[in-house]
């Protein structure tokens, strides 16, 4: 008798700053196809979080492409932008926790602490930050924050590590746990003055309020989710399964990305492209 699959619950989750193309209906279709698989749920989600770069015709786009291909989602879509409110509660209990800090610097400030300790730790995102503002005194944060200074808040990664102690995670692709080690981000940035919550706080938060127990998502995220596991345990948030696909490529190996335009849905339609064969091109 075969092992019997629970339904699992899977979400696209695409950034309306242009058109989508043939990697997002890849990922799209992998979603929806192990939701349907198992009998479970296909949730769609607007990253819309920075308001400044997300459009509507976008989000219309979205909606239309994915109906094109024969992909349907339960309605409504989840849209950040309507969420502000989510984000600002796990920010208030992450700062009740202590972990979090306000940081002032500026691109140059940090490139500049670098240059003069000589050296640098790598991680995903590049040098890691070095801590400029990590150890400012709490009546100078208040002070500048109330002055209307910009500012990031970070992370502080070694008291969060202590919170939480050791953590894993399952990854469906693999077949094995993976031990967490968000370190390797240093003090990642939850949110900006501008911006009320980072891709990390709000993917995470929106996984666990939606629901989802598979997320399935381009390999180039797996680093990603040693931070969305921390931010897990410290919020009290449910943990998913993970499934971090290959990615499609072009004909010299690159990542696909929006300036493709030659390659977006919209456009393999206009030049009489059917569902079916786009379909067929995103079989890996």
């Amino acid at each position: 008798m075969s092992e019997s699959v629970s339904p699992a619950v899977t979400r696209f989750a695409p950034s309306p700053t242009g058109l989508l193309h043939l990697g997002h209906a890849y990922a799209a279709l992998f979603a929806h196809r192990a939701a349907r698989e198992t009998g479970g749920r296909f949730l769609l989600r607007i990253e819309d979080i920075d308001t400044g770069r997300c459009r509507r015709e976008f989000i219309d786009a979205i909606y239309e492409d994915l109906a094109w291909l024969g992909i349907d989602w339960e309605k409504p879509a989840r849209r950040q932008s309507e969420h502000f409110a989510d984000y600002k509660r796990a920010l208030e209990a992450l700062e009740k926790m202590r972990v979090l800090y306000p940081c002032f610097c500026t691109r140059k400030d940090i490139a500049a602490e670098i240059e003069r300790s000589g050296h640098a730790p790598h991680g995903p995102d590049g040098p890691l930050y070095p801590g400029i503002c990590r150890a400012l005194p709490p009546g100078e944060r208040t002070e500048r924050v109330n002055k209307g200074d910009a500012y990031a808040l970070r992370l502080d990664m070694e008291k969060a590590r202590a919170l939480t102690g050791p953590l894993t995670w399952f990854d469906r692709r693999n077949g094995k746990t993976i031990a967490a080690a968000p370190d390797i981000f240093g003090d990642v940035v939850l949110a900006r003055k501008e911006t009320p919550a980072s891709y990390h706080l709000a993917c995470t938060l929106d996984d666990h309020l939606q629901g989802i127990t598979l997320v399935t998502r381009g390999e180039d995220l797996f680093a990603a989710t040693h931070v969305h596991r921390l931010l897990q345990a410290l919020l009290g948030l449910d943990t998913p399964a993970y499934h971090h696909h290959a990615l499609l490529t072009g004909e010299a190996g690159e990542r696909l990305a929006k300036r493709d335009k030659a390659l977006t849905l919209r456009a393999l339609r206009a030049a009489g492209e059917t569902p079916d064969a786009v379909i067929e091109l995103t079989r890996l």
